[in-house]
């Protein structure tokens, strides 16, 4: 059990597991998500945005839910490619981290507004009929349209996936990204009025969020384009291996 736990938990998942985490957050309180936030509940409950307050838990939770595993299920996908990649190329592994930190960069400063021409919205605007049965459907859109606040902070999270060169711990590090951007989803849909006075926060302190989210993809970017990331998960890994073998 403690050899399991020591070749699971590396010290660079350790680290990238509260960053992907911390980044789903900071996406759904992005001023691409959150203000949207009663037009996506609306699509994937079938119901109007005045009928959103009155809702049936059941219903607003099964309609979350399978939006939610909709685009998790992209974002898994995706995890376990860039995961996949960084293991075929473990050989090149140090030259790979230092371009992946420089592109982290500069998806930090995409998130924070800089390189105009990247700020295009991805989105798919065309979608289905709305409801509970094509909330899944409408999550999978979700996610393959990354729009500019989402695709930076996604960015940041497959360049960690392709440095740990395992797709099982690509596919991990997406899911936990998921649970950041899902779970405020689920919250939403089960206490809407609430959720209301969370999104009025954001839309006032929007700036904030970014500012927080862009320094964060920036301050990644250069731990891994300097190395001092290698030396700090190195460290990090003998540890988990010492505490391994205490297990």
């Amino acid at each position: 059990m403690g050899q399991w736990f020591a070749d699971s938990m590396t010290g660079s998942m350790l680290v990238a597991l509260p960053i992907a985490v911390l980044a789903g957050a900071i996406s759904f309180f992005s001023p691409c998500v959150v203000p949207l936030l009663p037009g996506y509940l609306s699509y994937v409950t079938g119901l109007s945005a005045a009928e959103l307050d009155s809702a049936k838990r059941g219903r607003m939770l099964a309609g979350t839910a399978l939006f939610v595993a909709g685009f998790s299920a992209v974002f898994i996908l995706t995890g376990v490619v860039f995961g996949k990649a960084g293991d075929l190329l473990i050989d090149h592994q140090t030259a790979i981290t230092r371009v992946l930190g420089a592109l982290t960069v500069v998806l930090g400063i995409v998130f924070l507004g800089g390189f105009g021409f990247m700020q295009r919205d991805l989105r798919v605007h065309r979608v289905p009929a709305v409801g509970i049965a094509a909330a899944p459907l409408l999550g999978v859109l979700f996610g393959f349209g990354w729009t500019p606040c989402i695709g930076p902070t996604l960015g940041t999270v497959m360049t960690l996936a392709t440095t740990q060169g395992s797709s099982g711990r690509g596919a991990v590090l997406a899911l936990v990204f998921s649970l950041g951007l899902g779970i405020p989803f689920i919250v939403s849909g089960l206490a809407f009025r609430r959720m209301l006075g969370a999104v009025a926060w954001v839309r006032k302190h929007q700036l904030l969020v970014i500012r927080i989210g862009g320094v964060l993809m920036i301050a990644v970017g250069l731990l891994l384009l300097t190395g001092v990331w290698d030396a700090m998960t190195a460290d990090l890994r003998q540890w988990v291996a010492n505490f391994g073998s205490a297990v």
